[in-house]
Parts: structure tokens; C-alpha cells; sequence
């Protein structure tokens, strides 16, 4: 069954914005009694029954909820924006699939882009939460920078990772990264981080960390980490 999302669910009756109720009522043809799944981002599943189907809007009777569990770990992830936003958002989409909890668009000296608008950026995370039944939406940070990003007290008591190009890293992340942890990784543009920066990372209590042999894009570097950190934990 097809998952829709709506925040600020307040049970039993539910009034689903426009732009779901079109998708349900004039792409899927669902009708007055039928079934539908719903979530709020905020880990909880709604069964519903349609009590008015129309398409501006909809108006849903919740029959029962799920309430799913939290991961044991928490995935973090800083990384400077690209230059091409499309390249972002194609990775914001697969990370979500794979599943990790926050993003910070993170400002260095090196950015290829210094802002990105994280409108489009959360309706891809909306879309690959109901296409990959991810109950829990992740968070969007945006406009942050690398010096207080790395210095931010929130993340003490974090596994936190800085990733960069050099060919004599002895660690890579799978072989220093702990399951059941919270992890923070910071991932650089495509000239990579300011070697000040590195020092400063590494000073603030971040592992040097690699990701391979290869010489990874920024949005696949970024999508390698997700990955490792949950097969780590899976």
C-alpha cells in the first residue's frame, strides 16, 4: 500500500493537504472506505480509512497507529555542497533510502557553493520516505560553517569523523567506527578540505577517516558514508 505524509497529524479525524489528496484520489482512483497508510515524519504510522474523497481535500479517519522504534544509533552527516544542486538532491534522496537522521550543509574554504535552498531538498526527502516506508523524516540544517560546526557541544560524546583524500590514511571508517554509536562525518567539496581545516578537525577530537581506494564525488562520498555506518549497525 502507497504511504503519504502529512506533519502535525492530530488524531482521529485527518485533513490531507492538496497536493496528497490529488495523488490519492485522482492518480491512485482511492474512494470513500478505502484503506490508507499515513506518517508524520516523526516515527509513527497511521491506518486510516478515506471518510470524504476529495481531491483538494481529502478527509481521513484514523483506524490505528504504530508507533515504530528508534534506531539505536544516530547518523550525522556535514557535507559542503556541490555545485550542482541536482547532485545533491540525488544523494538526499539515496541517503534517505539507506536511511541516516541529519544533514548539515556545511560552508568551507573550498565550497563550490557557499547556500543552497533545502526547499527542494526536503521534498526529496518527503518522497524517498514514503517510496522506501522510512517513518522517521530526516533533519535539514543548512548555512552552517566548518569552524562552529566542528566546535558545537551538542555532538560531544559523538564518534566523529573527518573524511578526506590522502593515500597514506591508515583507518578506514568500517574499521574505526563502533555499532550503536552516534556518528558525525564530515565530508568536503570537491577540492577537498583546507589542510588548516583538517588540523583543526583533528585538534576538536575528529578520526581521520577513509573511504576507499577511490577518489570519490562529494554526493558519493556522502552516500558511501550512510552506507558503511549501516551496515556497521545491521
Amino acid at each position: 500500500m502507497p504511504l503519504f505524509f502529512q506533519e502535525n497529524i492530530q488524531p482521529p479525524e485527518i485533513h490531507l493537504e492538496p497536493e496528497e489528496s490529488k495523488h490519492l484520489i485522482r492518480v491512485l482512483r482511492k474512494k470513500t472506505g478505502d484503506s490508507v497508510d499515513l506518517t508524520d515524519g516523526n516515527g509513527n504510522l497511521y491506518h486510516c480509512r478515506i471518510q470524504d474523497a476529495n481531491p483538494k481535500r481529502t478527509s481521513l479517519l484514523v483506524i490505528d497507529v504504530e508507533k515504530t522504534q528508534e534506531d539505536n544509533f544516530r547518523i550525522h552527516l556535514a557535507i559542503a555542497p556541490t555545485k550542482s544542486p541536482d547532485r545533491m538532491e540525488w544523494m538526499v534522496e539515496k541517503i534517505t533510502e539507506i536511511g541516516f537522521h541529519e544533514i548539515y550543509l556545511m560552508k568551507s574554504q573550498n565550497s563550490e557553493r557557499t547556500y543552497l535552498k533545502t526547499d527542494r531538498l526536503e521534498k526529496k526527502i518527503i518522497s524517498a520516505c514514503k517510496q522506501s516506508k522510512q517513518y522517521f523524516k530526516p533533519k535539514v540544517h543548512s548555512d552552517i560553517s566548518f569552524s562552529d560546526l566542528i566546535k558545537d557541544p551538542a555532538f560531544s560524546g559523538f564518534q566523529k569523523f573527518i573524511a578526506y583524500v590522502d593515500e597514506n590514511h591508515q583507518n578506514h571508517l568500517l574499521d574505526v567506527a563502533k555499532p550503536t554509536r552516534d556518528y558525525l562525518i564530515l565530508i568536503g567539496p570537491e577540492g577537498d578540505f583546507d589542510p588548516d581545516e583538517i588540523k583543526l578537525a583533528i585538534s576538536n577530537g575528529f578520526e581521520p577517516v577513509s573511504l576507499g581506494k577511490s577518489r570519490l564525488r562529494t554526493e558519493t562520498a556522502g552516500l558511501a558514508a550512510v552506507h558503511m555506518l549501516q551496515i556497521l549497525n545491521r
